[in-house]
């Protein structure tokens, strides 16, 4: 739908059964969050809180959270989005087949920004401390923006067409904040903003950035849209949004997006850092306390009728899981495109999506041998871990295509499987040490530091999974009970990590234990704190054995060796998932709150 505003949104999804309202007075700290976390586990409606303590603007969240709804939000505008972005990773689909991709161009024609100068007069002025202080967990730093558009320019390009839109966690106070004049925001250098900061700082230059909550739905997710390069965010809002992007500049040169509901601008200037978080987030755990880019904010406005839009961010799945479902439905053909011989890739969600990815590309190297082997997908593999956001991936896991045509990396379980009972674990594995990992990820050495590791399986079956624990499976004294996870991998509880070099030896026992047993049908060991929790379910499995551990340095395996720098095994692989020192918090509700909020009925 081509909604002018979020309030039209709202009003949309409540005429269509798709929002609830709260009008009893809400806490913005932690209780908004326990509501929302809630509904979302039970796949309910949007929320739409009328009355927030401490703040006289309405809020709304849940938008996403199911993505049938996020379908019916943008449910005419959809193909023509999905041709526009095909399109762009394959622009011989316009020359083989003008008539059918016309409308495409069409739209991209038609959504390029609109800057007009008459909208200045809808917005008032606020402070940062009126807006709502939302906090979602009980060791958050402050309260967040978690649904922002944050909007900076390239110095050397100006213009919104060199633009970048993306989201980005805001802090709006706590630390060491000044109250209503300092913000904090969180991205990697990497990212667009990054970009733009580091030409700024190289000129000497403050960095002008514009941060935009609510707006038409479209604008929101365009701002995390992993889109083709040339292809502007604000162009596919408007493809997206059936609505031109509209815009302008206030009087101190920054960008206000005329249909948001609240624009913060500030400057970021070079090389000044304040300490940022900590902050529930994706994987499951908390991002600890880090310096990161401080902006000294300039104004505050909003619209007459302005709705906050917000999110709750913690252990997959989430509101986010839908929202990325949306996202790979509508560009889930520009990757392959983009890496030659690659069919899917998958990122996790169940895993925290950066720790764990899963591909299924060609192998058609050497096909005269006798025995196929991972040749082409390796190849795959390199163009993966260096392509963008596949970058921070830990664990890449890669099959060939031409062993099943038919299989599918969406769905975990059977991908594991197929990948466990071809895989040859004296060859197969090939490890990156002292490399960058997610930001967000503490099972490393350091902030961004870790190792990668990829799995590649191509050929015939090596190997029958087991489906059942053997009965005469006896582990040292100290381990507990082992688990079957799924067929193939077995969950084994240990004793509390202590630290590496303990940690060598308790693992030299163990490979030495599993060598006596017969457990050719289970490649995979999963060691853990919890191995009756993380063998429940595929999702618990996949959280705990890919966030909890760092490949280089948590991997070991039965009979392992090392040749010409390569590291194998040729019993079972183990995976050391303990907790460690040095990781962060796991992310467990406020039981006082919880209870609170029984008092709505939800």
């Amino acid at each position: 739908m081509g909604y002018k505003s979020l309030a039209a949104c709202v009003a949309d999804l409540e005429k269509h059964g798709h929002l609830l309202r709260i009008k009893d007075e809400v806490d913005p700290y932690l209780e908004m969050a326990a509501i929302h976390l809630k509904v979302y586990e039970q796949g309910g409606p949007a929320l739409y809180f009328e009355r927030i303590k401490g703040s006289r603007f309405p809020a709304v969240s849940n938008l996403f959270g199911t993505l049938d709804r996020s379908r019916f939000i943008f449910r005419d505008s959809l193909k023509n989005v999905e041709q526009l972005v095909a399109l762009r990773s394959d622009p011989m689909k316009a020359i083989k087949n003008p008539l059918k991709t016309a409308g495409s161009a069409l739209t991209a024609l038609s959504a390029l920004p609109l800057q007009q100068r008459l909208f200045k007069s809808t917005f008032g002025k606020t402070t940062i401390s009126e807006l709502p202080q939302i906090v979602n967990w009980p060791l958050d730093g402050g309260p967040f923006i978690t649904m922002p558009q944050v909007y900076t320019e390239d110095v050397d390009k100006p213009g919104i067409l060199n633009a970048n839109l993306g989201m980005y966690r805001i802090q709006l106070a706590g630390n060491e904040y000044v109250k209503d004049k300092e913000i904090g925001l969180h991205y990697q250098i990497h990212r667009g903003i990054g970009v733009h900061q580091s030409k700024a700082n190289a000129r000497a230059l403050p960095l002008k950035v514009s941060i935009f909550v609510g707006g038409p739905p479209a604008n929101p997710l365009a701002a995390v849209m992993p889109l083709p390069e040339g292809l502007s965010e604000m162009t596919f809002a408007g493809a997206l949004g059936n609505r031109r992007f509209r815009y302008f500049y206030d009087e101190e040169g920054f960008c206000v997006s005329a249909d948001a509901d609240f624009v913060i601008t500030g400057t970021v200037y070079p090389h000044e850092n304040k300490p940022e978080g900590p902050f529930g987030d994706h994987l499951g755990y908390y991002s600890l306390t880090h310096p990161f880019p401080l902006m000294k904010v300039h104004n505050v406005y909003h619209r007459k009728d302005a709705i906050w839009s917000f999110t709750v961010v913690g252990r997959p799945p989430q509101e986010d899981t839908s929202f990325g479902a949306l996202i790979h439905e509508i560009t889930g053909s520009a990757i392959p495109q983009e890496i030659h011989g690659l069919k899917e890739v998958n990122a996790v969600d169940a895993a925290g999506v950066h720790p764990l990815l899963f591909a299924i590309g060609s192998e058609r190297y050497t096909p005269y041998l006798n025995e196929r082997k991972p040749q082409e997908i390796l190849t795959i593999s390199n163009h993966i871990l260096g392509k963008n956001q596949l970058s921070l991936a830990k664990y890449l896991f890669i099959a060939a295509r031409e062993d099943d045509e038919q299989l599918k990396t969406a769905d975990t379980a059977l991908f594991l499987q197929h990948m466990l009972s071809r895989i040859d674990l004296s060859r197969d594995l090939h490890f990156q040490t002292n490399t960058t990992i997610d930001t967000l990820d503490y099972s490393g050495e350091g902030l961004n530091a870790g190792s990668k590791v990829v799995f590649a399986a191509a050929g015939s079956k090596k190997r029958e999974l087991a489906d059942q624990v053997p009965g005469d499976f006896k582990l040292p004294e100290g381990y507990g009970k082992a688990y079957l996870a799924m067929p193939g991998v077995l969950t084994v509880q240990g004793t509390a990590y202590t630290n590496a070099t303990q940690a060598a030896k308790e693992a030299e026992v163990l490979s030495q234990v599993l060598s006596t047993l017969k457990l050719e049908g289970f490649p995979l060991i999963v060691w853990c704190d919890d191995a009756a929790f993380a063998a429940n379910t595929i999702n618990n499995l996949v959280w705990v054995a890919f966030t909890r551990s760092n490949p280089a340095a948590d991997i070991y395996g039965v009979e392992s060796f090392t040749l010409n720098k390569h590291w194998g095994c040729r019993g079972s692989l183990i995976i050391d998932a303990r907790k460690k020192p040095h990781h962060a918090p796991e992310l467990i509700k406020d039981e006082e709150t919880e209870l609170k909020i029984n008092r709505f009925n939800l």
